[in-house]
């Protein structure tokens, strides 16, 4: 939503349209939020529950959503912006974890997949709603304010649902776990689950014995699996898709289309290609590997990059060719989206669910997550202050030469995790770290 309201905050506020560093902190203070609620949020989960943690994550996003809509200057903005990000933080958290332990075995997988779809179809909506306040009075205060009316909707919903069984019973309140449980699977399939849990509570507590996080550093199997996860992460947010999320109808204006309404309108494109893609992504990423749809998707990544700046340094603005030049850019942008979603997209969050020993698949991918959070702020913080200080085609260049790395890193580091057992992909660290698999180093799965 952001991303349409900040064109009409740069009209309400003269001291925003004048700097790129206001701009750019409305923008990323969500995101410093949303990384101090991402850690919080682990312990809001595990001492309070699922349930909880959502409605707590609710209650500071509508309060952010208020707070927003009624300010009356940008610093009273920017701290809207810091509580709507610690509900994000909080919620990224949980939601994938709620809907996995909550979910039946059999379509979990395709509902935590199904996810990230609707991320990127939230953020195509967030599109049509920014369009819709255009011709309002109080354009951006709406656009920001009506973004609470999901949480709330959320949080009526919320109390009808059940605590997720599986926190229930690593809490000892096997009663109330079984008692949900039964309203998710059939009595045939119940005592298996009940089972199933009960193994799974005997493991962790082994696990809170014997696991530490140093171990992530000290192991050399570990270290080359977080490297790998985490640089995936990192070059997810480096390559750029966030600014073309955040930025897309600030790029479309300084492209020449000079109408916010045509610019939120041709970013609603870009948004609705993101979206398509994700759709695409789902299917192609245990039909077509990993690795190589992360491969595919860079190097169009990089062409499209290179296009996006080629259009810029032609300087659209200043040339009787503008307009012909700002359409290019916005094929670039086109391009950029159609190449990023199916695989750069998708691919890191997976990638990342796979590669860990599963004792530690929570402390890497927290980790590795927060790389991702802390890669998307420094992105969001600098890229308009980049741009006014070396211009916008050379800094769409330097990040094609940032997706040049991604392809040199995936392709060297990253291993195709396609069709591959956990153990097969703990063997390939093995190999990776000591030459083969012969039990140079103790096992990283401390419940075999």
């Amino acid at each position: 939503v952001i991303s349409g309201a900040l064109l009409y905050i740069r009209d309400e506020f003269e001291e925003v349209d004048q700097s790129s560093f206001l701009q750019e902190t409305i923008v990323s203070m969500a995101l410093v939020g949303a990384i101090i609620g991402a850690a919080l949020g682990g312990w809001i989960n595990d001492s309070f529950g699922r349930k909880k943690a959502t409605l707590s994550a609710d209650v500071v996003f509508v309060l952010g959503s208020i707070v927003m809509a009624a300010a009356p200057n940008p610093y009273v903005l920017i701290f809207g912006r810091l509580l709507v990000g610690l509900g994000v933080g909080v919620a990224s958290v949980t939601a994938p974890v709620y809907i996995a332990e909550a979910a039946p075995s059999e379509i979990r997988g395709g509902l935590v997949s199904t996810n990230v779809l609707m991320i990127t179809g939230g953020q195509f909506v967030s599109y049509l709603v920014n369009l819709a306040f255009t011709e309002v009075p109080g354009t951006w205060r709406w656009m920001l304010g009506v973004s609470g009316v999901p949480a709330i909707v959320q949080f009526v919903l919320m109390i009808f649902l059940p605590e997720s069984p599986r926190w229930l019973y690593m809490k000892n309140r096997k009663s109330e776990a079984i008692v949900v449980l039964s309203k998710i699977y059939e009595p045939c399939r119940l005592e298996e689950e009940i089972d199933q849990l009960a193994t799974a509570l005997e493991e962790e507590a082994q696990r809170k014995i014997r696991i530490s996080f140093w171990d992530v550093f000290t192991s050399k199997e570990l270290r080359l699996a977080f490297f790998a996860g985490a640089g995936i992460q990192a070059f997810q947010q480096f390559t750029g898709i966030n600014t073309v999320m955040y930025y897309s109808p600030t790029i479309v204006q300084m492209a020449g289309f000079n109408s916010n309404r045509l610019a939120l309108l041709l970013s609603l494109i870009v948004a609705f290609m993101n979206a398509l893609g994700t759709i695409l992504g789902i299917y192609l990423i245990d039909n077509f590997g990993r690795k190589k749809l992360a491969l595919s998707s860079l190097f169009g990544v990089t062409i499209s990059l290179i296009v996006l700046a080629v259009a810029f340094m032609l300087d659209p603005s200043n040339s009787t060719n503008g307009l012909l030049y700002g359409w290019i850019a916005v094929i670039g942008l086109g391009l950029y989206i159609s190449f990023f979603a199916p695989g750069m997209g998708p691919v890191p969050w997976t990638v990342n669910s796979e590669i860990y020993p599963e004792a530690y698949r929570g402390v890497c991918g927290g980790m590795s997550a927060t790389v991702n959070w802390i890669s998307n702020l420094i992105v969001a913080q600098s890229f308009l202050s980049l741009a006014g200080a070396v211009g916008t085609g050379p800094t769409f260049l330097i990040l094609a030469a940032v997706a040049v790395l991604a392809f040199i890193f995936v392709a060297v580091f990253v291993p195709e995790t396609k069709g591959l057992s956990f153990e097969q992909v703990e063997r390939i660290w093995k190999v990776r770290a000591y030459g083969d698999d012969s039990g140079t180093s103790e096992p990283l799965l401390v419940s075999a």
